[in-house]
Parts: C-alpha cells; sequence; structure tokens
C-alpha cells in the first residue's frame, strides 16, 4: 500500500473536507479533522495541517491537493494585488448577488442552490432581521427569518432532487460540476429579474478554484463572468451570501420534511452511522430501486446500509 503525506492550509483542508463530503467516514483517529475513503485511497486529515494519503492513487490523490496548495501559497505571497476574482475590499456596502448551497454533505435531500440580489439600502434591514451564516441559526430560526426574506429580496432558488442528482452523477458530473451547474442558472434567473438593474457585484461562496469553476461550464451557453468574485465563508463577506445560505436552508429543510413523510419516518441528516441504518430501513421498506428518489446513492453510506441488510 502507498503511502503519502502532503502539508496543507486550513482553508485546503476545508475544501478537500467539502470535496470528499460524500466518502467521510465517522471514524476520526485522535488529532483529525475528518477521515475519507475514495476509491482506491483513504484520507485522513489532522489538525497539525497533515494530510495522510493511503492506497493504490495515494500519489495521485496528494499530488492533486498538493498543486492546490501551491496556487493557494503563491496567490498569497508572489503579489500582494488582488486576482481577478477576489473580491474588493469595499464589497461588504456594495449592491450584489450572493450564492450559496446547501445540502451537498446530506445522503438524504436534494441540493438547494440559491442566489440573492441585497442592495446597498437593504443591508440595516437584513442586519435587523438577524440574518447571518445559516450553519449558525437553528432550522426554526432560520423558516422564520427565510420567511421574511422571500418577500424582501430578489432571489432564484433551485432544486436539484435526488433522482435527477443521482442521474447526473452516473453521467460523469461529479458534485463540484453539478454545484458550478446550479450556481451559474441562479445566477443567470437573478439577472434576468433585475433587469434594467445591473448588480455592482456577484458573490459565489466559493468550493472550488475559480478556474475549475469555469472549466465545469465550458460547455453551458451562457456563462455569467461579469464582476464576478469568489471567497470562502463568503457569509462572513456580504449579507447577500447569509441570505443565500438561509433560503436555501430553508428550502432543503421543506424538501428533506417531505421526503421523510413520503418515507413514513423521519430521516436522519448528515452522513453518519444513524444514516446508514435508516437508508437499510428504507430499502427494506419500500426497495433498493426506491432509494434514488430519497438519497445520493454514490455516498459511502449506501453500500453500508447493503452491508446491515446482510
Amino acid at each position: 500500500m502507498s503511502n503519502q503525506v502532503i502539508q496543507v492550509s486550513a482553508a485546503t483542508i476545508e475544501q478537500m473536507k467539502q470535496h470528499y463530503a460524500s466518502m467521510l467516514i465517522p471514524k476520526v483517529p485522535q488529532g483529525g479533522i475528518f477521515s475519507a475513503k475514495a476509491p482506491s485511497c483513504n484520507i485522513t486529515a489532522y489538525k497539525s495541517g497533515k494530510v495522510l494519503f493511503q492506497g493504490a492513487r495515494a500519489e495521485a490523490e496528494a499530488a492533486r491537493w498538493q498543486e492546490s496548495a501551491k496556487s493557494s501559497a503563491s496567490l498569497k505571497t508572489s503579489t500582494n494585488k488582488q486576482t481577478p476574482y477576489s473580491p474588493p475590499s469595499s464589497i461588504s456596502t456594495m449592491s450584489i448577488i450572493g450564492s450559496d448551497e446547501v445540502g451537498t454533505g446530506d445522503y438524504f435531500g436534494p441540493v438547494t442552490v440559491v442566489a440573492a440580489y441585497v442592495s446597498k439600502e437593504q443591508i440595516p434591514l437584513l442586519k435587523e432581521l438577524g440574518v447571518r451564516d445559516s450553519k449558525d441559526l437553528t432550522d426554526d430560526q432560520i423558516t422564520k427569518i427565510a420567511k421574511d426574506l422571500l418577500s424582501i429580496l430578489t432571489y432564484s432558488s433551485l432544486v436539484l432532487h435526488n433522482e435527477k442528482y443521482n442521474e447526473l452523477q452516473q453521467r460523469g458530473m461529479n458534485q463540484g460540476e453539478i454545484k458550478a451547474w446550479l450556481h451559474n442558472q441562479a445566477i443567470g434567473k437573478v439577472l434576468e429579474k433585475l433587469k434594467p438593474t445591473k448588480p455592482e457585484g456577484i458573490l459565489i461562496d466559493q468550493f472550488v478554484q475559480p478556474a475549475t469553476y469555469y472549466k465545469y461550464l465550458a460547455k453551458q451557453k451562457t456563462v455569467h463572468r461579469e464582476n464576478v468574485y469568489f471567497s470562502t465563508k463568503g457569509e462572513s463577506v456580504h449579507l447577500a451570501v447569509a441570505a443565500a445560505s438561509m433560503l436555501a436552508r430553508y428550502s432543503f429543510v421543506k424538501q428533506f420534511n417531505e421526503l421523510s413523510k413520503k418515507a413514513g419516518f423521519t430521516l436522519p441528516k448528515g452522513a453518519g452511522a444513524q444514516v446508514d441504518a435508516a437508508a437499510a430501513k428504507l430499502i427494506r421498506t419500500h426497495g433498493k430501486e426506491k432509494l434514488k428518489e430519497f438519497a445520493k446513492l454514490h455516498f459511502a453510506n449506501t453500500e453500508k446500509a447493503l452491508g446491515l441488510l446482510k
């Protein structure tokens, strides 16, 4: 078995965790941040910044992230100038479209992407409503605030249901490509609704390097590039991303609850051991063929659920 160890930044580890979201395993060693089981390669990231790759594809998988880490480092050290995709320092006070997604790390439930326009005049109102990162709020709090946002903001909400998600994934689209496709669509719909008003910028909560994002969209007829910026933790950069995050979560929870009713029992969120048991119960109750309506089949939970049934 081949072993490779690389040293990366905390930001790269966070990107890796999102990339391997569908392959995360619950057992994480002491000092670890996450463990994942990818095809022919096990990955373990540690708080020290070290990442261990084990398996036949260890060298290739490690090389991918080593190059990504070098690119990120060079952007930080080689120049003090902004990259074309870095948000301007004044972005928090600008009128922009923010875009974010929810559901990519959950085995059950759809992927929801929302793009929302927040004008500079609306920023004080959103602060008063309590708009912030949806991860810091309960589902009940999000529901209450989101209902106000629905009547205040110009937005587009896209829901990619599991059957379509599985179809795209089986056709060869990875999760990053699917997300890029949805973000580009949602942004386009908001731009259409806003005409003739033009936003001062568009901020996407970064899930992949900008060059890769646009590579994913190479076959799309319309790709939005004008004044588009990327930032990790975009919800802390502009309230438009925080509002989009909340609306996406609100939509996800609504869809998730409908799936639970369809299943006949409450489905758990995430991708842990309780999800494996719920998937096994679903297969036992409704049959394996029905699972594609509820879950992202390429997640490791599918095989684990089948193992529980044996």
